[in-house]
């Protein structure tokens, strides 16, 4: 393989834009076939494309260093970043990310044996596990990458190929590299299909227009799924506006946490509100018998998620982002819009949206209607 061309077209924008588009709407066709078909695909890429090559990047770390690699991580400035610059932390509050999407492990909560132990329980497990792949992986590409030549987008491929050519393996280097991007696809899958459904769910009960509703012959949210594909094909077209693939990365991972962290400050405070409203409902799952530990994990939960959500806003230090204006226009527009038109949406909400499927008695609100009466 030509590593000097690799590299070349990894830095371009028209290219990357035309594989993200491709991922994406390759992810949409497959959606439409069912979520069998998207169980599948997700199961196996998720194996295939995460859990297997993390714990390979892992082992080639330890191999490498045991014998005798050189490692160009520098071990004597320590592992505390400077914190008298914020722009230093940007990038780590897109470590919330990595945990996003735990919490929809909740609606499965009345399937488990003993919630109230084994839920936790459950959750610190996960926990450990991400942050000991997160952890470890990320040494494993610091021992093999030098620093300036760390890259967001492309340190990963990088890494497996250092470590394959040091091993005289290079030949595993597309191997691994087709996992990762099977891996991706499955990522990809599980965004476009899971919260699609969620709102096709909602948008029934009476919250969103008829056009919405319609579906495939399978009973696919088809118009949903293809509305999602056209912003996300315009939201792709920042690639012209941005200096690089990796400032366009960034830009929108930071949108991403944003709108995420934003739901979680929501999530927790309602935690806390529903507490007292609804102090005698039967919770599969309870934080504590009284109020003292409830508000210290709600409280823990919301300045985190304000801390990192300030941070999501400064430019970080170690990427060119181009012109700031840039930068806060897409991040500040983009949470608005986002966080604006939903409110629209319900504000202009007629009964005749509601499905009129006996089927389809599915109320997301109706706990509001308990606490008035």
């Amino acid at each position: 393989m030509d590593t000097a061309h690799d590299i070349q077209l990894a830095s371009n924008k028209e290219f990357t834009l035309a594989v993200v588009l491709v991922i994406y709407w390759l992810a949409t066709f497959i959606s439409l076939k069912g979520l069998g078909w998207v169980g599948k695909v997700s199961k196996i890429g998720g194996i295939v494309g995460t859990i297997v090559p993390a714990l390979v990047l892992i082992i080639l770390g330890v191999i490498y260093l045991t014998t005798g690699g050189e490692n160009y991580m520098d071990m004597s400035r320590g592992f505390i970043p400077d914190l008298t610059h914020f722009d230093n932390l940007v990038l780590a509050s897109g470590i919330f990310l990595f945990y996003s999407g735990m919490e929809v492990m909740g609606v499965h909560v009345t399937d488990i044996d003993n919630p109230k132990k084994n839920y936790p329980k459950a959750i610190f497990i996960g926990a450990f596990i991400t942050v000991c792949i997160l952890i470890f992986g990320t040494f494993a590409l610091g021992f093999v990458i030098p620093a300036n030549e760390i890259n967001l987008t492309q340190s990963l491929l990088i890494g497996f190929e250092n470590y394959f050519a040091y091993l005289r393996m290079s030949w595993a280097s597309p191997i691994i590299a087709v996992a990762l991007a099977f891996g991706v696809l499955a990522g990809v899958l599980t965004w476009v299909a899971g919260p699609s459904k969620g709102i096709f769910t909602v948008g029934k009960a009476g919250y969103l227009p008829k056009f919405f509703q319609r579906t495939n012959k399978i009973g696919v949210q088809k118009n949903i799924l293809y509305v999602q594909g056209v912003l996300v094909t315009l939201l792709s077209l920042l690639f012209v506006v941005m200096p690089s693939v990796q400032s366009f990365y960034q830009v929108l991972t930071q949108l991403t946490v944003i709108l995420y962290l934003i739901i979680y400050i929501l999530m927790f405070t309602s935690v806390i509100v529903l507490r007292y409203k609804m102090p005698d409902a039967e919770r599969p799952f309870r934080i504590g018998k009284k109020n003292g530990l409830l508000w210290f994990v709600g409280l823990l939960g919301i300045c985190s998620s304000l801390f990192a959500l300030t941070l999501s806003f400064i430019p970080p230090a170690q990427i060119n982002t181009g012109s700031d204006s840039v930068w806060f226009s897409v991040l500040i527009i983009g949470t608005l819009v986002v966080i604006i038109v939903p409110f629209i949406i319900y504000a202009l909400r007629r009964p005749s949206w509601k499905s009129t499927d006996q089927n389809d008695t599915f109320q997301p609100f109706h706990w509001e209607k308990k606490v008035k009466s």
